[in-house]
C-alpha cells in the first residue's frame, strides 16, 4: 500500500500543478472567471491532499499498529480528490453546473480521511 499512496500523492501533485499552470496560461480568456475559480479551488485541494497521501505513505512505512485507519484515510483522500477536484475540473471545462451536487461528497470524503488520521493518532503505539 505504501507504493500506492506515494504514487497517488505524486500524481495528485503533478496534476494539480499542471492544471493550475494550464488554466492560468492557456485557459484564461477562454473560460469564465467562475470556471477558472473552480479549477483553482480544485487544484488547491488536490495539492493539499496529495501531500496528505504522502503523509499516509510515510506513516504506513513505519512499523505501526492499527494500519486500518491509515488505509481508510488514504482511500478517503483519493476518493475525495476524484469527487471534489475532478468534478470541479469537469464542471469548468464542460460547463455543466448540475455536477456541482457531487462536489460536497468529495468534501465529506476528505473529512472522513482527516477523521481517520485523527483516530490513527489516538491509537498510535510505536
Amino acid at each position: 500500500m505504501i507504493r500506492l499512496w506515494i504514487c497517488a500523492g505524486a500524481a495528485n501533485g503533478f496534476i494539480a500543478v499542471a492544471l493550475g499552470a494550464f488554466s492560468a496560461h492557456l485557459l484564461r480568456g477562454r473560460l469564465s472567471p467562475e470556471a477558472l475559480g473552480w479549477i483553482e479551488t480544485g487544484t488547491r485541494y488536490e495539492l493539499a491532499h496529495g501531500l496528505a497521501l504522502l503523509a499516509v505513505a510515510w506513516l504506513a512505512g513505519r512499523e505501526v499498529r492499527h494500519p486500518i485507519a491509515l488505509g481508510v484515510a488514504g482511500w478517503a483522500f483519493l476518493l475525495g480528490t476524484i469527487l471534489f477536484s475532478g468534478t470541479l475540473y469537469v464542471m469548468a471545462v464542460i460547463g455543466v453546473k448540475a455536477l456541482g451536487s457531487v462536489v460536497p461528497l468529495g468534501g465529506v470524503a476528505f473529512l472522513i480521511g482527516w477523521a481517520a488520521l485523527f483516530v490513527f493518532g489516538l491509537v498510535l503505539k510505536w
